[in-house]
């Protein structure tokens, strides 16, 4: 079976050949002249994305380390900062420290000048006088009350002081610990490169996370952390300085007001003893008066015995002459005489009686006085050697006062030689837990 010729086309001409050839080769030109420019367009695009990318990665490798120069200088003045306050809250405890040990010296002072008061209210009688020395004791108590409450005033604006310290500390640590991280994030940045491995696609990476802040924020927060804590320090300094001050002041009060109770002591001391010399003087001079009285009263006595013998004699030749018979029984001169005699012998013994009622009623007296002085005297002592125990207690004062002096030159020796004294302190931890903050290389 034959294959059977399909049907041609309809013919064309030439024309419409030619026409097609020429339609073709324009637009091949045509297209190959956009090719060319896409071309160009292209290399030029490529050339450009490729400078533009690099650029722009150099760019942002230039402000990454620009940022990282940043924030480690804001690190650094953080760290510096916090130096510092760790520093001074070391100094501000040594201070409060002091304190407390001037506190706790006022102790003893107190106790003692308490205790010689309650000594001197032992004394009895005209010896118990609110003299200067009571006047003194009672301002030192005064005065040590006033300043135990000055130092504890002190030592409690010094823990108000170290509580803000701390808390400054907490804040600067804080923002450390956030500028090392931060670092760490940038340098991270910095050191990728377009062949290391944990670059990736990532998901909305220009979205901007909460709690973003502006740069000028940022440097203004840290800028305000340490402006705090340089006030903190600032004020602790001034705390300080405060407390050195009035502690030398208390003390310098404390001492003069020491010597002036020491002093107005002694002096009673002295007047005490004077005045119980006075007195056993009066006793001894009493004493040898009474035994001269008492030999006169004895010799008073003695008289009115003979003077009542005479009178008794003289009575009895008046009675006997009486006698005389007639007139024998004359006035003559020795009726006269005898009468006479009699007469002398009642004015003597009664002078004599009232001179020994005198001098026995001087005796009572003065006995009296005696057992008064005896017993005044005895106050006294018991007085003097209350002033005595109470010199004696005021010893430990300037026992203390010394020890305190010795360690202070003691340790001021140590300073300056060839090693300085180390001081067991206490180890002082900030608000993270970390005493001293350890900065990254």
């Amino acid at each position: 079976m034959s294959t059977i010729a399909a049907k041609p086309g309809p013919a064309h001409s030439v024309a419409d050949w030619q026409s097609n050839n020429r339609q073709l080769s324009a637009t091949a030109d045509l297209e190959r002249r956009v090719s060319h420019a896409i071309r160009q367009e292209g290399r030029s695009l490529r050339n450009e994305t490729t400078i533009k990318t690099s650029w722009d990665e150099s760019d942002t490798c230039r402000r990454l380390g620009d940022r990282v120069w940043d924030v480690a200088r804001c690190r650094d003045s953080l760290e510096a900062c916090a130096l510092e306050v760790d520093q001074e809250m070391e100094a501000l405890t040594a201070s409060k420290e002091d304190l407390e040990q001037a506190l706790a010296a006022t102790a003893v002072p107190l106790e003692v000048t308490q205790a010689c008061l309650a000594l001197r209210q032992g004394r009895r009688g005209l010896e118990l006088v609110s003299d200067p020395v009571e006047e003194q004791l009672v301002q030192e108590v005064r005065l040590l009350e006033k300043v135990q409450q000055t130092l504890q005033q002190h030592i409690d604006q010094d823990f108000e002081q170290l509580c803000i310290l701390q808390e400054a500390r907490h804040q600067l640590t804080m923002d450390l610990q956030n500028k090392m991280d931060a670092l760490l994030v940038d340098r991270t940045c910095l050191s990728l490169t377009l062949t290391s491995a944990q670059i990736s696609l990532k998901t909305n990476p220009m979205r901007i996370p909460p709690g973003t802040v502006t740069p000028q924020e940022w440097a203004q927060f840290s800028q305000c952390n340490v402006a705090c804590a340089q006030e903190a320090m600032h004020s602790s300094q001034q705390m300080r300085e405060n407390a050195s001050l009035t502690r030398a002041k208390l003390q310098n009060e404390v001492e003069s007001q020491r010597r002036a109770t020491e002093f107005a002591l002694r002096k009673r001391t002295h007047s005490e003893e004077q005045a119980r010399h006075q007195l056993e003087w009066q006793l001894k001079i009493t004493e040898e008066e009474v035994s001269e009285m008492e030999g006169d009263i004895r010799g008073l006595h003695h008289d009115l015995q003979v003077k009542s013998s005479s009178l008794k004699l003289a009575h009895t030749r008046l009675e006997n002459r009486t006698c005389r018979p007639g007139m024998d029984l004359c006035r003559d001169q020795v009726q006269l005489g005898l009468v006479k005699e009699v007469q002398q012998l009642e004015a003597s013994i009664k002078a004599l009686d009232q001179k020994l009622s005198e001098a026995q009623h001087s005796l009572q007296k003065m006995c009296l006085h005696h057992t008064r002085m005896i017993q005044d005297l005895s106050r006294k002592q018991e007085a003097l050697s209350l002033e005595q125990r109470s010199l004696n207690t005021r010893h430990r004062l300037t026992t203390a006062a010394t020890a305190t002096a010795t360690a202070a030159a003691t340790a001021t020796a140590a300073m300056v030689g060839d090693k300085p004294a180390i001081a067991a302190v206490v180890p002082l931890t900030n608000s993270s837990g970390r005493s001293i903050l350890k900065m990254p290389a």
